[in-house]
């Protein structure tokens, strides 16, 4: 009885009462913890009412107008239409500013199309700050992992949740990093994503079969963000637009004026496509051009001392069997120190990223990626992937290297693996305001920043109609888009799934407005969407709308920036490029020495992505020669001549050849014929000859010693030029030899000579690398962290 009466007292009654509430808070919590999708602002399924811009020449009539009307002069003119420019514009024109922007190329053309596709916080900047107790480092975090969450709400249809894997070889690892997740998700607080959590290796390897299992035991899963910079780029300057700003790209800055006192006044434009000049008035001007902030500094004073040192960092895309499509991976510990991310992305596996010290390209020059670079990430890649799979140079799709903008307290010389990502916001004597440094995460403080500084600086108080709310602006195409909104649209249209899920992650609710400007396929399925690439989900569709809409200019513009084609496949976009070429000739009215413009332009881009030299090489069959051949090229000349004498201009007709059969440089390696023929010429010269005695061993057919492979090699390839075997590397041996189960052989037959020769042709497959050699540096991990 007693027992029953202790069993049920006051006392025993409280603590299960507190713990069951205790344990029911918790729950609840984790139930409704995440960032959900926010919930669609509309109220009706019917797609919202379509808007277009005003077009490119009504932006370019306005800003001229501000230099000769008072009335039309400019509050802010913001230079730069990358990540940190299209921020400062939407906060400035949401506050009431009269907003300007201009870019020299495209918006997003330079490092906001190139980055890691990541929004996070900085696991290996966490590390940073608790191993050496920077304070700085864990601000840095606090404020990226905080604009993270409202990265998300803000453009729910661009950007979304993405598991990483951090697989585990040692034991004593398995605390460790378990430990500085939890911190991570403790940080986060009431924003964190999902909580991370240890897998087992038999889980882990169920998840991501492609990973390395000698040696593993366990993995930690830890949540981040993941976005299409380049579509979230445009979104912005969409959204700067529909709240009132004046833009345009390809318009670069010549000159700066400056009144009496020497206070910026305006600045001097030039139109790259049409090389006209002219002058723009505005109250305050904001350098927002990312590694080319000292170009207008030192325009706005000769003696300015260098603040930002460039460094570049080369990412690679690979073929999407790489890796699961809803599961990313970091290696937190490579060759030389850095960090390799490994991401699921756009039907593709992105891996990088680099981090070398570089200099500021020349106008109109594109930042190529060092084949060494491409080398290197592939080793590291070999490193932690599965034996069964051979990682081939050919399955190299594209590659493309960006430039990280930092910031240099002590000047622009030296390396890069002492700095940081901070940012940085100065006002130079002139008024010039400049935010440089940073990163795409943290692009909206960033901004509010600048323009706060801003607002003093040019005595812009009486003019805001209040304090920042980018906090709680959705981009263009959020407020009617919803996870399932793709359903709606394969509904009424006819599109495949995958095309409509594809419109409906990069457009948000203006996927409809693209959709009405689907041609039919004329096929009983799909019923509209006519793709660019037979394998990629973009439509041609997607070409009218970024012309009309998004102010696409150039082909490039729609290939790169707006769709992305040519970072998710070169060779794709090499074979699209004719046909958007001809559409946009049709909207653009361009004539035949544009178009051939357009072409080399595109392919001189795409040989900056990775596109190897010899798959413009033509071999008699005239795939990718402008000029029009044989009896139907003639009427098309003269036909087009008729119309200009007429004094009416070409009609608008694209006179490009559909781009087929395109040679596959970086596909599975074929041996020529006589090829195989030769090698048993030079492999019975070098082996060793029937009845001689090798290790003890008699061998009744030649063999060659392992040893004397690469030299023989060598060899073949001075005799057989163009074969393949110029530029393999020892690295590529090594792999070859142990992927081949070769590697504690003493020698080879012929048979498996031919198949060593056979993978590695396969394996190092490259155009012509550089001679110029990257080195190599231990880079701390405060430099390591993915984005550029």
């Amino acid at each position: 009885m007693a027992a029953i009466r202790r069993l049920f007292s006051r006392r025993t009654l409280a603590y299960v009462g507190a713990t069951t509430v205790g344990v029911a808070g918790g729950g609840y919590y984790y139930l409704n913890s995440g960032p959900a999708y926010p919930a669609s602002t509309r109220e009706t399924r019917r797609p919202p009412p379509p808007w277009t811009p005003p077009p490119r020449q009504a932006m370019l009539d306005a800003l001229e107008k501000s230099a000769s009307h008072p009335d039309e002069q400019f509050d802010l003119l913001i230079v730069g239409g990358g990540a940190t420019g299209a921020g400062v514009a939407v906060d400035a024109a949401s506050r009431g500013l009269r907003v300007a922007l201009v870019e020299r190329g495209d918006f997003s053309s330079g490092t906001s199309s190139k980055s890691t596709k990541l929004v996070h916080g900085g696991v290996r900047y966490l590390q940073k700050a608790v191993m050496e107790l920077d304070y700085e480092q864990y601000k840095l975090v606090r404020e990226a992992l905080h604009e993270r969450r409202i990265f998300l709400q803000t453009a729910p249809y661009l950007s979304h949740m993405l598991p990483i894997m951090l697989p585990i070889y040692k034991y004593w690892q398995v605390p460790y990093y378990w430990a500085g997740c939890k911190m991570y998700d403790l940080l986060a607080g009431k924003e964190n994503m999902e909580s991370s959590y240890l897998m087992s290796k038999g889980k882990a390897l169920e998840i991501f079969p492609m990973l390395k299992s000698e040696g593993l035991v366990g993995a930690v899963v830890y949540y981040d963000g993941q976005h299409n910079d380049a579509r979230m780029n445009v979104a912005l300057v969409m959204t700067a637009v529909k709240l009132g700003a004046t833009v345009a790209n390809y318009c670069g800055v010549t000159d700066l004026h400056k009144n009496v006192e020497g206070k910026l006044v305006g600045a001097k434009v030039r139109d790259q496509l049409t090389g006209r000049e002219f002058n723009i008035r505005t109250k305050g001007i904001i350098n927002a051009t990312g590694p080319y902030s000292d170009s207008l500094l030192t325009l706005n004073s000769p003696d300015h001392k260098p603040i930002v040192r460039p460094s570049s960092g080369i990412h690679i895309t690979l073929p999407a069997y790489y890796a699961p499509s809803r599961m990313g991976l970091l290696d937190p510990a490579t060759s030389d120190g850095r960090v390799i991310f490994f991401l699921p992305w756009e039907g593709g596996v992105v891996a990088g990223t680099t981090d070398t010290p570089a200099k500021v390209n020349a106008q109109g020059e594109e930042v190529t990626a060092g084949e060494d670079e491409v080398n290197w990430v592939l080793d590291e890649v070999r490193g932690y992937l599965s034996r069964d799979i051979k990682v081939r140079r050919g399955d190299v799709l594209s590659a493309w290297s960006g430039l990280r903008p930092l910031i240099a307290a002590g000047g622009g010389e030296g390396g890069t693996e002492g700095l940081v990502r901070n940012h940085l916001v100065r006002v130079e004597e002139s008024g010039l305001v400049t935010i440089a440094g940073g990163k795409w995460t943290t692009y909206r403080a960033m901004a509010e920043e600048t323009v706060d500084t801003a607002v003093k600086v040019f005595g812009l108080q009486d003019k805001v109609n209040g304090p920042c709310r980018t906090e709680e602006l959705r981009l263009v195409g959020s407020d009617g888009w919803s996870p399932t909104m793709f359903i709606g649209l394969v509904q009424r249209f006819g599109l495949e799934t995958d095309v409509a899920t594809q419109l409906s992650d990069n457009y948000g609710d203006r996927a409809w407005t693209v959709c009405t400007l689907a041609e039919p396929t004329g096929e009983q399925w799909p019923l509209r969407g006519v793709r660019l690439s037979p394998n990629y989900p973009y439509i041609e569709a997607e070409v009218l709308y970024a012309t009309r809409h998004e102010y696409a200019c150039t082909a490039v513009d729609v290939l790169a920036r707006r769709t992305r084609l040519a970072f998710v496949n070169a060779q794709a976009a090499l074979a699209a490029l004719p046909r958007v070429i001809e559409i946009m000739s049709e909207e653009l009215a361009w004539n035949r020495d544009r178009q051939r413009k357009e072409f080399e332009r595109g392919v001189n881009y795409l040989q900056s992505m990775g596109l190897p030299p010899g798959v413009l090489n033509n071999n008699g069959s005239g795939v990718y020669s402008w000029e029009r051949q044989g009896l139907e090229g003639w009427v098309g000349w003269a036909k087009d001549g008729f119309w200009y004498l007429l004094g009416m201009g070409p009609p608008a007709i694209a006179v490009i050849p559909a781009a087929k059969g395109i040679p596959l440089q970086y596909s599975r390696a074929k041996f020529e014929a006589g090829e195989i023929e030769a090698l048993k010429e030079i492999f019975d010269r070098s082996a060793v000859a029937a009845g001689e005695v090798l290790e003890g061993i008699s061998a009744t057919d030649k063999r060659l010693r392992k040893d004397q492979i690469k030299e023989v090699l060598k060899e073949f390839a001075t005799e057989w030029p163009g074969s393949g075997y110029e530029r393999f590397r020892e690295a590529d041996v090594r792999y070859v030899l142990s992927e081949s189960g070769f590697h504690d052989r003493e020698d080879v037959d012929f048979d498996e000579f031919v198949e060593i020769c056979e993978n590695l042709k396969d394996v190092s497959l490259v155009p012509a690398a550089s001679k110029k050699k990257t080195e190599h540096r231990r880079i701390p991990v405060e430099k390591s962290g993915g984005g550029v």
